[in-house]
């Protein structure tokens, strides 16, 4: 019952937005937020109120589906300013709170380099070649008759040898 009730909760927790839920995991690539969060890093961030100060992800619709992890400087829900602590410039894009995916609730350092591993078709072709090629080598045909070799030493042990007789030997 417990592990259902945790399953439960992570489930609930870790739901994503682009399935209804609250939550928002984000691999944090490029400089800009540098020292908070390094390349490689993943931020979870959940729905909620956003307020000046916070660190945010939001999707601006100019750029197609691309996704921002930036902190509001200003502004408020009809159009925030953004803008990466490692930047001198304020962003381009005022997001309202329905471009807003969520704010950032904590991050797990270099994770994400782990999941973009995991994730990248690179290294899944590399595995389904490494597969194929141990599926397809060629095998010694002489352990294929059934018989272990260990079998095999056990009956030679068995047999008694007689000494061989040399006929010109008399005695």
């Amino acid at each position: 019952m417990l592990f259902w009730a945790a399953v439960a909760v992570c489930a609930f927790l870790l739901w994503p937005t682009s399935l209804g839920g609250c939550t928002t995991l984000t691999i944090v690539s490029g400089h800009s937020m540098e020292p908070t969060y390094l390349t490689g890093d993943l931020v979870v961030s959940r729905c909620g109120e956003p307020t000046v100060g916070d660190v945010v992800v939001y999707q601006p619709h100019e750029l197609g589906g691309a996704r921002i992890i930036h902190r509001i400087i200003g502004g408020d829900a009809a159009g925030w300013q953004i803008q990466g602590d490692n930047n001198d410039w304020v962003d381009p894009f005022a997001p309202t709170d329905d471009e807003v995916l969520g704010v950032a609730t904590f991050h797990l350092p270099k994770v994400g380099l782990a999941v973009t591993a995991v994730t990248s078709p690179w290294i899944w072709a590399s595995l389904i070649v490494l597969a194929l090629a141990i599926l397809v080598w060629p095998r010694d045909d002489e352990d294929d008759d059934g018989e272990d070799d260990d079998e095999a030493d056990d009956a030679e042990a068995d047999q008694v040898v007689e000494p061989a007789r040399d006929p010109a030997v008399v005695t």
